[in-house]
Order: C-alpha cells, then sequence, then structure tokens
C-alpha cells in the first residue's frame, strides 16, 4: 500500500472485503441483464426496508452521474437549483449538472461550516419572480457537506419548510451519507423523506464499495422515466448484479456503520492531534471524516518532502480524508511527519 496517498481523499482507499464477497457471490452463473436480475432485486427491497418506506431505486456508475441526473429529473431548462456556494454540484461536477438538465442555473447560496443558510436560500427564491429569471425548483443540500458538518434533522426540516413554502423539491447529495448518519446518531428515515427530501443520490464508492452509487426517489412519481435517463446517459449497467449486489451485505449485515465509525474515529484522533501542534488551526468541526487544517508554511514543506498527498482546493486550508481502511496507525504517522517539521 503506497502510505503517502492515505488521507488525499476516501476515493483511494480500496474495495472493503464484504463488497468483494458480495461480488465474488453474484459472479456466478446466468442473470437477466439491466436490472432485472435477483441480485437487484434484493438491493431495492433492503432500501426499502433500510428506509422504512416504499421507494425507487437505481444504480449508477458515480456520483457525477447520480447527481446530475437526480438534478435533471427534478428540473426543466429553465429551473434553477439553489446549492451552497461550497457544494459538490458547483465545485467538481465539471458542469454535469447543467448538462444533464438541458442548461438549468445553479444559484449559489451561503451559510457557516458548509450548510445552506434558510435566509440565504430564500433570499435566492424571492430575488425576482419575472419571467427573465430561471425559476428556481430544488434545494440541493449536501450531506455531509462538502466541509465534513452535517445538517441536524432540525435545520433539514427548516429548509424543507422553505422548500414547500415555495413549491420546490429537495435533493441531497449523499456522497458519503452512512457518515452523517453515526454522527448524528439517527434513523436513516430521520434526515431523508421525514424532513422533507425527494430524492438522495446515496454514495457507496466513498464508503468502502468499488464503483456503485444509489439514487433513491422518496417521491416515486419524481422516477418517472428516470430508468431512460440512466440509459441514454451511459449510465444503466448491462450487468447490474455487479453493482447492486454489493449493497445487499452494506445494508443487510450493517457493515456500513463499523467502517463509518472507523473513518469517524480516525478523523476526530487526527483533528485533536494536529490542534496540539503549535501553528495548526483546525478549521471545521471534524462532523464526518474530513480533517480541515491550516498548515503553517514549514509543516506543509515538510509533508511534502515524505511524501504525503492532500488537497487544497476547498475549504480554505488542508484537507486530509479518513476512510473504511485508515488506521490509527496511519494517523500515528502522519502526525509524527508534522511534529518533525522545523520551523
Amino acid at each position: 500500500m503506497n502510505d503517502q496517498y492515505h488521507f488525499a481523499s476516501d476515493n483511494t482507499a480500496g474495495v472493503c472485503p464484504e463488497a468483494w464477497e458480495a461480488l465474488r457471490k453474484a459472479d456466478s452463473g446466468f442473470e437477466p441483464s439491466y436490472g432485472a436480475d435477483t441480485h437487484t432485486e434484493t438491493a431495492c427491497r433492503l432500501f426499502r426496508e433500510f428506509f422504512e418506506t416504499d421507494c425507487e431505486v437505481f444504480f449508477v456508475f458515480n456520483g457525477t452521474a447520480a447527481n446530475s441526473l437526480a438534478l435533471a429529473s427534478l428540473c426543466q431548462s429553465y429551473h434553477s437549483v439553489i446549492a451552497h456556494a461550497s457544494a459538490h454540484v458547483e465545485t467538481d461536477e465539471c458542469g454535469a449538472p447543467e448538462f444533464f438538465s438541458n442548461g438549468t442555473k445553479l444559484l449559489l447560496g451561503v451559510g457557516q461550516n458548509g450548510k445552506l443558510d434558510v435566509a440565504s436560500a430564500e433570499a435566492l427564491v424571492t430575488k425576482r419572480k419575472d419571467i427573465h429569471y430561471p425559476r428556481p425548483r430544488v434545494l440541493s443540500v449536501s450531506q455531509p457537506t462538502e466541509l465534513g458538518t452535517c445538517y441536524t434533522p432540525g435545520e433539514l426540516s427548516a429548509l424543507s419548510e422553505l422548500a414547500l413554502r415555495y413549491g420546490l423539491k429537495i435533493h441531497m447529495d449523499g456522497a458519503r451519507f452512512f457518515l452523517s448518519l453515526i454522527h448524528l446518531g439517527v434513523s436513516p428515515s430521520e434526515v431523508t423523506w421525514k424532513v422533507g427530501v425527494d430524492v438522495l443520490c446515496f454514495g457507496g464508492t466513498k464508503s468502502g464499495l468499488g464503483f456503485s452509487e444509489a439514487v433513491v426517489f422518496f417521491d416515486k412519481n419524481l422516477a418517472e422515466e428516470f430508468d431512460y435517463r440512466c440509459k441514454q446517459s451511459g449510465q444503466l449497467a448491462s450487468k447490474m448484479r455487479y453493482l447492486s449486489a454489493p449493497w445487499t451485505d452494506w445494508l443487510g449485515s450493517g457493515t456500513y456503520v463499523k467502517y463509518a465509525k472507523n473513518a469517524i474515529a480516525c478523523a476526530r484522533s487526527l483533528a485533536a492531534q494536529a490542534s496540539d501542534i503549535p501553528g495548526v488551526e483546525l478549521l471545521y468541526p471534524v462532523e464526518a471524516n474530513a480533517v480541515f487544517l491550516r498548515l503553517p508554511p514549514h509543516i506543509d514543506a515538510r509533508l511534502q518532502s515524505c511524501g504525503w498527498k492532500y488537497y487544497r482546493f476547498i475549504g480554505d486550508g488542508t484537507r486530509f480524508m479518513c476512510s473504511w481502511q485508515t488506521k490509527e496507525a496511519d494517523v500515528g504517522r502522519l502526525i509524527a511527519d508534522m511534529k518533525s517539521a522545523q520551523p
């Protein structure tokens, strides 16, 4: 294993053993294609049990497709989507939401710690009502946010009340959704459909699966012809069982719990130890698996010389990500290199 990539992203981690085993079991004999197989049927049933509601579930290859196709299903080209300025759909999708929706505009709000503020969102909704302004149609929230913070059920309910008042739909980017469940100590339903979320893009890749994301429609009417969108965009897997099978253990056996707890524990340990180093500043609360630090130049230089990889493109600092695969010993090596830096 290449140590230097441990904290660059949770995408750099491998596939967890349980997901590999689920793929091995699925790799047997012949099954119907395009989602008509028994593994996909089982996975969809488990999603409904997991969320305690009858929902429509679709599996795609990556998060960009999940978010973009979900938003496109909620909008016409003359509509707009309100999101936080740091949201992934704005900063890291290469214009895909606009592309797949034939031009739906993103309107950017603000709020502390990466969470969209109700007042900021309402200001965008009510800014103009004339036909020359792209009509607001969707509130998009990330759970957890790009800054590693989590919306509480109360915060989501407040946004839901706003959405209901103005006839908006709610999209949730849940690339790391499992982590928010562990941090908040809530059931999946309490931070989704029970607080007004219409569609959730549920991340598997960053959680320990290999190449699968789930798009979950709690409002089943909004899922009409979504399978056609998947097909047209190249996201309808012919051998769908390989996308759906890993979810059966993940949800059925609760495997996600131990790995989410591990990622959060490692992130909290990293944040606590780094904060004790002179000159290092913790920028945001650690509620998921992301740790944002402002590093003195000599520590930054030392880590780079040691080969550590990390990102600076969001959060006004350096981002360190823990994953299902991170160990406390990995955190210890990183901290040791920070402490060895000379001013």
